[in-house]
């Protein structure tokens, strides 16, 4: 049985602390933040103005999964801020109705590059996140499927559609 501890830690945030697996937090500006390991932590829709606090927690780059064209997406502003505060900035879109398994191939290098750790993902509501991170657990590493689906599903469950083209891209990259 997993013990929750909720603990205040600013005027900006609660930290759930869970005996063990990704760590949920609230903190304004960023949408279903999740602390999954210490190399990386997820979200959804994370606004431009975090960016000191994502530098405040030690985090080396963004990759940011959304489409420049999504309302709210503010790709320049967040590079911008990103940059600012000495974050590296990886913008790789990834359309979640039609996935490019290009963007998969780019994302599991940048996630896996050491100099990128620890990570923060973010897309508007880290669906596209936890999709592209099975890809990275399974064929990096070395996750079975239902780990890295257990994982995805506390950090922001991917559609059907796209769990299954991660899991058919990944068949075809063990081949």
């Amino acid at each position: 049985m997993r013990r929750l501890l909720i603990v205040v830690s600013s005027a900006l945030s609660v930290v759930a602390v869970t005996a063990q697996g990704p760590q949920k937090e609230i903190v304004e500006g960023i949408r279903n933040f999740t602390i999954v390991d210490p190399t990386v932590g997820c979200a959804g829709t994370t606004e431009a103005r975090v960016m000191p606090e994502l530098a405040r927690r030690g985090y080396k780059s963004v990759i940011n999964l959304r489409e420049a064209t999504e309302t709210g997406a503010a790709i320049d502003e967040s590079r911008t801020s990103a940059e600012a505060v000495g974050i590296r900035f990886i913008h790789l879109p990834f359309n979640g109705q039609k996935p490019d398994p290009a963007v998969v191939e780019a994302f599991i290098k940048a996630a896996s590059d050491r100099a990128n750790q620890p990570t923060f993902i973010n897309c508007a509501s880290a669906s596209r996140v936890s999709a592209l991170l099975m890809a990275k657990r399974i064929l990096v590493d070395g996750w079975s499927e239902e780990r890295a689906l257990g994982e995805a599903t506390l950090v922001g469950p991917p559609s059907a559609a796209l769990r299954d083209f991660v899991l058919k891209y990944v068949a075809e990259r063990k081949k």
